[in-house]
């Protein structure tokens, strides 16, 4: 029997909970190290251009799917396609995107967990940078480690997910995402008035146009272009879910603006943390686990009070990833209560089983199955993992969203349009039609195409 579509207390609640599912670890380790190295403020001009032209629309077009249909990517498409037209095969991929997302986020979000674990209890005092070192490879080389981690991470989002919408992810998330802003510019703060600090921000801030020269414009466009892209979790029905439980006093446009504006404030502040903390303590501001699991620690042990600010900095990073999985569980755990009408309980209980069964692999893949390097020497179950999202669903499911709502086939430009411009706020202009049906395809089909050059080094 199906329920009633639940619903947003608030228009902050769906905002916050929307801008939490897309800030994400990325934002964290990925965005600072690349702008720095495509050319500090221009990258950013440049990434925010193509978040606007690339990420909002389609992020628009997927809350009016999702809202429009009330339902998840496994009911959606069914709702809305006109008949006799197969738009509802791509649910398989969308929920199947889902899944592999957590199937090793779950785990990265475990060793956020065990960080924030072993700086409480004072594991990184009087660490030197080997000791740091010693206690990341042990975490990751423990089979039991990592598997346990993980598992506290689907029980924790998934009990949340079972409080409901409203009482358990909307509260839940709503005063996560309000304390990683205020310890963010906690962290700011800190780091701007650490000596030396000047220099980080120059070399993360100040446009660079030698590096611009250096890597080639193609490269850093492309490098923007892909963290835009990929930034928002856009393509796969994680930004869709939350459409469904919107109400229809705002238009969907400005609500994405906010989302996106909250991504990039993000993103550029754990920046203004990272560089002026490196050039303070004279380390080399890396990029991916090695900055959050080795580098941080090490400078978290030169500051004075170091120990209170690392506490301070991994309960942001918690908050972040913690974010994420409550809003994929959310999603994860509608497919099954749009496809069977089962309770929320019923579909917690499920899929809290199947999430860590299928989160094993990853967890395994630095320790015992360590061996299996599917994507060539050095590479984990995590990297096939992230390809198949990154490189494939998301792009191509993007690609989906969009011939959906633009062309006759599918939903069609009138029935998006008129969605996503019902309620008030900003409207998405009906003139951009032609840009959104023949440009905005191409340059998705490019993120998709130079991805796999960009991945096997043919870039």
């Amino acid at each position: 029997m199906n329920q009633e579509r639940e619903k947003f207390s608030s228009r902050l609640g769906f905002i916050l909970i929307s801008a939490g599912c897309a800030i994400g670890l990325g934002n964290v380790w990925r965005f600072p190290y690349i702008t720095g190295l495509y050319g500090g403020g221009i990258f950013v001009l440049i990434y925010f251009i193509f978040l606007l032209i690339l990420g909002l629309p389609i992020m628009t077009m997927e809350f009016s799917v999702g809202r429009a249909s009330k339902k998840s990517v496994a009911k959606s498409f069914d709702v809305l396609e006109p008949k006799r037209t197969k738009w509802h095969i791509f649910k398989w991929f969308g929920m199947a995107g889902n899944y592999l997302l957590m199937m090793f986020y779950t785990t990265i979000s475990g060793w956020m967990i065990a960080y924030l674990f072993y700086m409480i209890k004072g594991d990184f005092v009087g660490a030197t940078q080997q000791d740091i070192e010693g206690i990341f490879n042990g975490l990751t080389s423990s089979a039991s480690s990592s598997v346990f981690w993980m598992i506290v991470v689907c029980i924790i989002g998934f009990a949340i997910c079972a409080l409901g919408l409203e009482k358990g992810v909307e509260k839940i998330t709503k005063t996560m995402m309000s304390c990683l802003f205020l310890i963010l510019i906690a962290l700011v703060i800190r780091s701007l008035t650490l000596p030396n600090a000047k220099e980080g921000l120059s070399f993360y801030l100040l446009p660079k146009l030698d590096r611009i020269k250096e890597n080639g414009i193609w490269t850093t466009i492309y490098a923007a272009m892909g963290q835009a892209f990929f930034t928002l979790s856009i393509g796969m029905g994680s930004m869709a879910i939350f459409g469904s439980y919107v109400s229809k006093e705002r238009s969907l446009l400005g609500e994405g603006l906010s989302i996106t504006i909250l991504d990039t404030l993000v993103a550029v502040m754990s920046g203004l943390i990272i560089f002026p903390a490196c050039f303070s303590f004279g380390v080399n501001p890396g990029s991916g686990p090695s900055l959050v699991f080795i580098t941080l620690p090490n400078i978290f042990n030169s500051m004075k009070f170091g120990q209170l600010w690392g506490i301070a900095f991994y309960i942001f990073m918690v908050f972040a990833s913690l974010s994420t999985v409550i809003g994929v569980f959310e999603n994860i755990i509608s497919f099954a209560m749009d496809l069977t009408g089962c309770s929320r309980k019923k579909s917690v209980a499920i899929n809290v089983v199947a999430v860590i069964i299928l989160s094993l692999p990853c967890a395994l893949g630095f320790n015992l199955w360590s061996d299996f390097q599917p994507l060539g020497t050095g590479s984990t179950i995590l990297d096939l993992e992230d390809f198949i999202i990154s490189n494939n669903i998301l792009p191509l499911g993007s690609l989906v969203y969009i011939l959906f709502c633009t062309t006759r086939y599918g939903w069609g430009w009138k029935n998006f349009i008129k969605e996503a411009n019902e309620g008030k706020g900003l409207k998405f202009p009906d003139k951009l039609k032609f840009y959104a049906t023949f440009i905005l395809p191409i340059i998705v089909f490019l993120v998709f195409i130079l991805g796999y050059l960009d991945k096997f080094g043919l870039l």
